[in-house]
């Protein structure tokens, strides 16, 4: 049997090289597809590595919509000379309808692990998933219901982040080192593109600087995701009001040592949650496509954990602001989040200073964290993602042949 995969993003590769790991134990070994150096070491045949084309961005994608379409014909050639059993789609959706589009046109089925989130903003996409996707793998526990609601076949099967977190094995010795020291440590995450690092870490160093100004006694120190960014980095914190330690490949060991943290929104939300750190959320763009963004996204947080820890995640809400400590009706966020265009550096400290300085309420908002992770972040999607891969295509493959027989 031949699974294809779809891969375009570096939290793709990574998700579908622990698929591929389940899916090996039971019994399938032959994989091909678009993927990263994880998906290759987990044993894909790489058509191609898709590192240099994880775009985000109207512009972006545009100026790489060439390759896109060598892309696709590629991937159809392949299928004409090893026709799959199946497709894997993991996440980015700009190219990957295309995958589905022409896979159900050949008659082969569609899995897509890992939806945009769809119920958000631009709903009207969900046509493409009734048109080309015939089993679609929840992450989250509300998007089974909403989709089924729509005439899509979806299981929820978890975050498959939860089973790398879960996986992890920190630095025992450097996480030491961190905790010996007296200073409290402030953990800024300015997000994994360069394009987030530009328009975010100003004014994360700026809110830094408050709460050191604030609270002396507070180590500042950044996660870089790599060497590039932290080159970034040291111009940016060089020439700005506060000092801080700039560290890459850390991100994982600076959240677990951290008193609490300042982050771009992301996935970092649910290692945030995993590790039950307290911390504000934020998502700095341009004022015109922060005006744009409040007419599209239907849902009033930007984060997935305040999401998840609403009675009524998808409750929409027109011309949201961004959410402020104390506003009436957001009791139950447990991450301040500020997607805005404005520098809300004030705003932003006033978080970390409330809690560096009020231990007991810091103690009582990571109990709240740990009651959410116990409830979501068991691990197993993997395991479910690969289990109902291997019965869909078992019942498939009996209908086959149950149909020649009649025949």
């Amino acid at each position: 049997m031949r699974i294809f995969f779809s891969v375009g993003e570096p939290s793709g590769d990574l998700h579908g090289a622990n698929l591929i790991g389940e899916l090996r134990r039971r019994g399938i070994t032959d994989f091909a597809g678009l993927g990263g150096p994880r998906m290759k070491a987990a044993g894909c045949d790489l058509l191609r590595d898709m590192s240099d084309l994880a775009v985000m961005g109207l512009v972006p994608a545009l100026v790489k919509l060439p390759q896109f379409f060598r892309l696709l014909a590629q991937v159809e050639r392949s299928w004409e000379a090893s026709r799959p059993d199946a497709v894997v789609l993991i996440d980015y959706p700009g190219f990957n309808w295309h995958v589905a589009r022409k896979a159900k046109e050949r008659g082969i089925p569609v899995f897509y692990y890992g939806l945009p989130q769809l119920w958000a903003w631009l709903s009207w996409r969900v046509k493409k998933v009734q048109r080309y996707v015939d089993h679609a793998l929840c992450k989250l526990p509300f998007e089974e219901a909403w989709f089924r609601a729509r005439g899509c076949r979806a299981t929820y099967v978890g975050h498959p982040y939860f089973d790398e977190l879960r996986a992890q094995q920190l630095d025992e010795e450097f996480l030491r080192q961190c905790r010996a020291r007296p200073e409290r440590l402030l953990t800024i995450l300015p997000g994994s593109r360069t394009h987030e690092v530009q328009s975010n870490l100003p004014m994360l160093l700026a809110a830094a600087a408050r709460v050191r100004s604030a609270l002396p006694g507070v180590r500042l120190a950044i996660a870089s995701y790599n060497e590039k960014q932290a080159v970034l980095a040291r111009q940016l914190a060089g020439s700005g009001p506060a000092p801080a330690e700039i560290h890459v490949g850390r991100t994982p060991e600076l959240i677990a040592a951290a008193d609490c943290c300042f982050a771009v929104s992301g996935s970092v939300s649910l290692e945030l949650l995993y590790h039950a750190r307290p911390s504000v959320i934020v998502y700095r763009t341009s004022p015109w496509l922060y005006a744009l963004l409040r007419r599209l996204v239907h849902v009033r947080y930007i984060t997935l954990v305040n999401l998840l820890a609403c009675d009524d995640p998808l409750a929409t809400t027109g011309g949201r602001q961004p959410y402020e400590a104390g506003a009436p009706g957001h009791e139950q966020v447990l991450f301040p989040e500020y997607p805005t265009w404005q520098d809300r550096s004030e705003a932003i400290a006033a978080h970390a200073i409330h809690w560096l300085s009020d231990e007991p309420e810091r103690q009582r908002l990571i109990g709240k964290l740990k009651v959410l992770r116990e409830r979501l972040a068991a691990g197993g999607a993997s395991r479910a993602a690969a289990d109902y891969i291997v019965q869909a295509l078992a019942v498939d493959a009996e209908q086959g042949v149950t149909l020649r027989r009649a025949s």
